[in-house]
């Protein structure tokens, strides 16, 4: 059996929830108990009749004490007029009768008062209203059971878009969610595709929020950040500005607004740098009103300036005459006069009440002319319809609906008002409307040069990172490159003398081939600094990554092939000249030419494993982000490209490990013959400073280019002059010497040579230590007996003569005076003497040469006058070609006795004329024969 009526009104009165569950359990046999006892009930028999008053039901809160009864009283004028304008139409054959029931804004007594509309009204055919949301969602969903249609002028919470929870609510405002279609048009219309929420938490906009998630997905935009507050946004602000979100979109009420523009100002989140967009629902200088934080008003204003606000259109912008034959401004005016006349506020809802009842107007016209079809159809049979099949057709017809009202055109979409959306921004203190979404046409249209950004230009949707690549400068590379094209010139200049020159005597000492390698591996070093110079801006990727090898390569063998050759050369030196025992040692350019070719045979070995294993690749290397120096709203990203590979700092440290020790090495020698200095022979003093050049700018090169890893100009600048110093300092110090010689003294490489030797020989033995120190001292005491003893013979050699000269003068031009010679026979024979003790102390190679020039003049020279030299006078006999070469054949020995010992050729132990002539198996007695030809000499 049904309950009472009554009883279910003590139920709800007393529990909300209890009531409730009678309208989703009990809801069929209330409707017929209701109308049954009332007796109140409009048969199905309505739609036959013209003139018919037809009542709706209108659910409103109008106590003025009721939350949102204001909306309510700025509504009740516009339903007035749009039943009197319908009635003025004569397009109706009925009159529309609305029957206000106050729910209050209350749940319990919202329920009541539908129950009592249902129970003790008359039989409604739809429902209107519908203002406060949580009424508003308690009562359509109970309404699929009465078979009622529910149409709201003012419910815009997205709970009521659930089709499957309410499928007989409808609505003529658009509902918060229909926003967002035209926020994300509004993004896309300015290229933003990265954006922030910032959410105050609640349903209604944690609904909305959901939605436009959404929706963002759908356009492939992305949520860079997602906030929710409940009372303080600043934390949350903070985070979005520590998360570079630019686009802010909020939903929030006004009165949490003016705490989030609080923040805001404090957080230098406004100006050109940011575009916020928030609901545009709120009233009237919301910020004076609802401002509860410290900021003042024109500190919120300032961080407000320029935001979009976004909200459903009231009235069409559109002056187009709708289905009332008014324009929405010829409404407005009507509206106006009434809702003064009644002294009532306005309500932004006005519009969509007015359309409202246009809509259902519509809808019974069309229900009933389908009902009267049907009835035709059926004039033979008895033609009955309940109210389920009518509530059907409501539905259909309303979902139908298509016209032109005061708020645009007039159309719904599962239930949803397809209307326009307005947006307005924020300039100078009051709200400009710079554009509306057409959300039937899908189509944004901005009002032209309406909207005013901070800046020059839309604020960007991020902080727009520039990479930017960190180059060689090109002024500085030409430069360099120059410097480096005459550094290859002067390389050049000195292969050409040296090729040209390889002949003479002072080049051919100084061992051509090693300073061709010189110049080779100088020429090499030079070439390097070009490739060390191209990077990114220059070549492709793919280009950068073969010049990592290449350029790699070719300083390494370059390097090489100049400091091995300086290597060797000083290596020899040292082997000569730092022999303790002072023993026979030569060594042959051949031998430095091996050394010089394991050097790059090793290298070789660690170029080809490191490129095998691990070769070098082009790595991008990013800092952290600059402030762009011309001020625009970008930030820069430096990043530097670099050759690099998996295991870099092994390959470094074995070809800086074996490159270091070898430079330590050739330092160390360089050092130890730093005295020497014989420049026809050797150019070790030269080499030596060479070889300290190079080592000392290595390793400041090598350091400084590391720390300075993050500078490509500073670096290339090190390592370019670096590189050019060192080989035009080897180069220089190698060759400008040659070169000065040559061209002001040639002859200069031949003299003195064994007296600068001994010299700086004695100063470098004085300086050795003290382990060798009686070694030094008995050759340096036989080094100055026998420099001693030399001078002494050269004079004596020259004495002797000239008075052979005079003799044969005496012999060739008074034979008469022999008594006189025999007088002086014997100091004659001391003379010859003197030179045979001097022949004995010769060695083997200076009696070769004396025997040689001996054999080449016939005995019998010796004793016979030449009749030519007899009328000659004696300074012209002097220096005759005869005396001459005779003078030469007894000084060219001795001469070469002195050289042979600083070219490694003669045991200098050997040379010395204190020693015993039997003491070495060189000094052995003239053959009779060559003692003959001395006594005649």
């Amino acid at each position: 059996m049904a309950p009472s009526p009554r009883k279910c009104r003590s139920e709800m009165v007393a529990v909300s929830g209890c009531l409730l569950l009678c309208v989703v359990v009990f809801r069929p046999v209330l409707s017929r108990g209701c109308n049954d006892n009332t007796g109140r009930n409009l048969d199905n028999s309505w739609y036959t009749k013209d003139g018919e008053e037809l009542p709706i039901m209108v659910l409103m809160p109008m106590n003025e004490s009721a939350r949102m009864s204001s909306i309510s009283q700025g509504i009740d004028p516009a339903v007035q007029l749009a039943i009197q304008h319908i009635r003025e139409s004569r397009l109706y054959s009925f009159s529309l009768i609305p029957k206000i029931y106050d729910t209050e804004c209350d749940n319990a007594k919202g329920l009541r008062a539908f129950f009592d509309a249902i129970c003790f009204g008359p039989k409604h055919l739809m429902i209107f209203g519908g203002v406060c949301p949580t009424v508003t969602s308690v009562i359509a969903e109970s309404l699929e059971g009465w078979n009622l249609v529910q149409l709201s002028f003012a419910a815009t919470t997205p709970v009521l878009a659930d089709k499957k929870k309410y499928p007989n609510f409808f609505r003529t405002v658009p509902s918060d969610n229909a926003v967002n279609p035209a926020v994300v048009k509004f993004l896309n219309y300015y290229n933003w595709s990265r954006v922030g929420t910032l959410t105050q938490d609640v349903q209604r906009f944690s609904e909305v929020r959901n939605d436009l998630t959404n929706e963002l997905e759908k356009a492939d935009i992305q949520i860079a950040d997602t906030e929710s507050f409940s009372d303080d946004p600043c934390v949350n602000v903070k985070k979005l500005k520590d998360n570079d979100v630019r686009i802010i979109i909020g939903q929030f009420d006004d009165k949490l607004a003016s705490k989030v523009f609080c923040c805001a100002y404090n957080l230098n989140m406004f100006g050109s740098k940011y575009q916020w967009i928030i609901p545009g629902w709120y009233q009237g200088n919301w910020w004076e009103q609802a401002n509860s934080t410290n900021c003042t008003t024109k500190k919120l204003l300032t961080a407000m300036e320029g935001y979009i606000s976004v909200d459903f259109e009231p009235l069409s912008a559109k002056q187009i005459q709708g289905i009332s034959g008014r324009t929405p401004e010829e409404y407005e005016r009507e509206y106006n006069i009434r809702r003064l006349q009644k002294g009532v506020e306005s309500s932004k809802f006005h519009g969509f009440a007015y359309d409202g009842i246009w809509v259902i107007a519509k809808t019974l016209t069309r229900v009933m002319e389908r009902l009267r079809e049907k009835e035709q159809r059926n004039i033979y049979q008895n033609f009955t319809i309940d109210d389920k099949e009518v509530g059907r057709m409501v539905l259909d017809v309303m979902n139908e609906t298509n016209f032109f009202g005061v708020t645009g055109q007039v159309m719904f979409r599962n239930g949803e008002r397809m209307g326009t959306i307005k947006f307005t921004q924020f300039q100078e203190g009051q709200e400009v409307k710079v554009g509306e979404y057409n959300a039937i046409e899908d189509v944004l249209d901005l009002i032209n040069n309406t909207i005013r950004f901070q800046g020059v230009e839309p604020p960007k949707d991020r902080t727009f990172v520039r990479l930017q690549r960190r180059h060689i400068n090109v002024p500085l590379y030409s430069i360099l490159s120059t410097i480096t094209i005459l550094g290859m010139l002067m390389a050049g200049a000195f292969l050409f003398f040296n090729i040209k020159n390889r002949n003479h005597r002072l080049i051919k000492m100084s061992s051509p081939y090693m300073n061709n390698l010189i110049i080779l591996g100088g020429m090499l070093s030079y070439a390097s600094i070009f490739l060390f110079g191209l990077d990114g801006s220059f070549v492709s990727d793919k280009e950068f990554e073969t010049l990592c090898t290449v350029r790699t390569w070719i300083l390494i063998v370059g390097y090489t092939t100049a400091f091995g050759a300086m290597f060797a050369k000083t290596w020899r030196v040292h082997a000569i000249f730092k022999n303790v025992k002072m023993k026979k040692k030569i060594i042959k350019d051949q031998k430095l030419l091996i050394i010089v070719g394991g050097m790059l045979l090793i290298d070789l070995c660690i170029l080809i494993c490191w490129q095998i294993v691990d070769p070098l690749k082009r790595t991008v290397e990013e800092y952290s982000l600059e402030a762009d120096p011309q001020g625009r709203d970008i930030a820069i990203r430096p990043f530097l490209e670099h050759c690099e590979n998996t295991h870099m700092t092994i390959w470094l440290g074995i070809v800086y490990a074996y490159k270091g020790l070898l430079m330590l090495f050739g330092c160390f020698l360089a050092w130890e013959t730093r005295n020497v200095s014989i420049p026809a022979l050797n150019d070790s003093k030269y080499i030596g400073m060479s070889v300290y050049n190079v080592g000392i700018m290595c390793i400041i090169g090598a350091a400084v280019s590391f720390l300075t890893r993050d500078q490509p100009n500073v670096q290339f600048c090190i390592v370019a002059l670096v590189i050019i110093f060192c080989s035009t300092i080897t180069l220089c110090l190698v060759f400008v010497p040659k070169l000065i010689t040559m061209r002001t003294n040639p002859d200069a490489a031949t003299q003195n040579r064994r007296l600068k030797f001994t010299q700086n020989q004695k100063k470098e033995d004085s300086k050795t230590s003290t382990s060798v120190t009686s070694v030094n001292q008995a050759n340096t005491s036989r080094l100055d007996g026998l420099q001693t003893d030399n001078h002494r013979l050269r004079m004596r050699i020259t004495e002797l003569d000239k008075e052979l000269e005079e003799v044969t003068m005496q012999l060739q031009d008074t034979p008469e005076k022999t008594p006189y010679i025999k007088q002086n026979q014997y100091q004659d024979l001391n003379n010859i003497l003197s030179i045979r003790s001097f022949w004995e102390s010769l060695t083997e190679g200076d009696r070769s040469s004396l025997k040689n020039y001996l054999e080449q003049k016939p005995q019998a020279q010796w004793g016979s006058v030449d009749p030519s030299r007899i009328n000659r006078g004696p300074l012209e006999d002097i220096n005759s070609p005869e005396h001459i070469q005779r003078r030469l054949s007894l000084q060219l020995p001795i001469l070469h006795h002195a050289y042979l010992p600083s070219i490694g050729g003669v045991d200098a132990s050997c040379a010395s004329p204190t020693g015993s002539p039997g003491s070495s198996p060189r000094h052995r007695h003239m053959p009779p024969s060559y003692r003959v030809m001395v006594s005649g000499l």
